[in-house]
């Protein structure tokens, strides 16, 4: 993790939901907690936010987020410029039926496969509309 917050220098505070693992913290002072809950100002001049995944999809290359322990609320994964989110490796789902068999749906799902995208009225397309313009993951093997 320390190297991939170095490669992309996250400028200021890294926000770290309530259930992140603290093994996988990195060394320093960077972080906070969101706890109380940030409001959406601090949550938008964060540097970044590190955060779990309920599981991935290889195919699709896909993360999927269901407010989980260490996921932390969807405001929190939507506001910040930077994502750095650590997956278990059993966590990894072959493709989409299967990670659909293996998530609650009663559960808050939010599906992460690239940049959010839209056009504007010349038909100009923009990415990075809403939530993080930069996303890494990084896979850990327990």
């Amino acid at each position: 993790m320390a190297a991939a917050l170095a490669h992309r220098q996250v400028p200021g505070t890294l926000i770290v939901p309530q259930g992140f693992p603290a093994a996988w913290l990195p060394d320093g002072d960077g972080t906070r907690t969101d706890i109380p809950p940030l409001d959406v100002r601090a949550l938008d001049t964060a540097g970044g936010v590190l955060t779990t995944c309920a599981l991935a999809i290889a195919v699709t290359g896909t993360i999927v987020l269901d407010a989980g322990p260490g996921q932390g609320r969807r405001a929190l994964t939507l506001l910040p410029d930077y994502h750095l989110c650590v997956v278990r490796a059993d966590q990894i789902a072959a493709d989409v039926p299967e990670a659909l068999r293996r998530l609650d749906p009663r559960r808050p799902l939010t599906f992460i496969s690239g940049p959010s995208a839209t056009s504007d009225i010349e038909l100009e397309r923009v990415e990075g509309v809403h939530g993080p313009r930069t996303l890494d993951v990084i896979i850990v093997d327990s």
